[in-house]
């Protein structure tokens, strides 16, 4: 592993209900690692007793009961190997603002440090997918099914689940068609490095213009995200089509 590839957390929590401030509580972390864009397998998943029930409406959503949580460890037992797992990283979360919520009031009750203070930064992926989907539903299995991410085996919200779901999604989103490379204990690969330092500067490629057609329709799409995000659109639609071929 190279000192400048960039660690990056996809983070997910289920907790017993909506509001960390009126004490609901985390009952299931799950964080996969990124490192370089590719995925490690360094992988951390905790359930936790929360102390408390569910709420109806959260139990609904992960189906953790507290049967299954009773005998589970406390936050507390496992903060610094979460800490320390975090530290230093990019977290990547959907919906950034309600995880990071809970997991800084869970570490305020411990009397800790804030989490955010040694952290590389928090991208919020619903943040992304709202600016490259303006007017569009943007929640997580929406996004799944848009970018073509099997979820099949998702029928309850589980934090693990969640977690490698919105890696494919992150991955998707930022890097087109690329597809996320699996190389656990090989970020480094001979095959990942001969492909990062190819030479493609001796190859003759040729310059495909569009046509007065392919521009046409290109400009009826620019417009149409223009009058969704309310003329809020980066890119506004092309009038000058003189250079298409014919």
């Amino acid at each position: 592993m190279t000192g400048t590839a960039l660690r990056q957390i996809v983070l997910d929590t289920e907790t017993t209900g909506l509001s960390a401030e009126q004490g609901d509580r985390v009952v299931e972390l799950g964080c996969v690692e990124l490192v370089g864009r590719r995925l490690t397998g360094n992988n951390l998943h905790l359930y936790f007793n929360p102390e408390r029930e569910s709420e109806e409406g959260a139990l609904r959503v992960h189906g953790l009961s507290s049967e299954f949580l009773r005998d589970k460890p406390k936050f507390a037992e496992c903060a610094e190997q979460i800490f320390d797992y975090l530290k230093g990283a990019e977290l990547i979360i959907h919906n950034a603002a309600f995880d990071m919520g809970f997991l800084e009031m869970e570490f305020a009750r411990l009397k800790r440090p804030p989490l955010a203070a040694t952290l590389a930064g928090v991208l919020d992926t619903l943040m992304l997918a709202r600016d490259l989907y303006p007017g569009k539903r943007n929640t997580l299995d929406a996004l799944c099914d848009r970018l073509e991410v099997d979820r099949s085996g998702r029928t309850l919200h589980g934090a693990l689940l969640d977690a490698e779901l919105l890696a494919s999604v992150y991955i998707q989103m930022t890097r087109g068609q690329e597809s996320l490379l699996v190389a656990p204990g090989a970020v480094d690969s001979p095959q990942a490095s001969a492909a990062a330092t190819l030479d493609l500067s001796g190859f003759d490629l040729p310059v495909l213009l569009a046509d007065v057609r392919e521009l046409a329709a290109h400009e009826a799409v620019l417009l149409e995200i223009d009058k969704t995000s309310a003329g809020r659109g980066v890119w506004k639609p092309a009038r000058n089509v003189t250079q298409a071929v014919p």
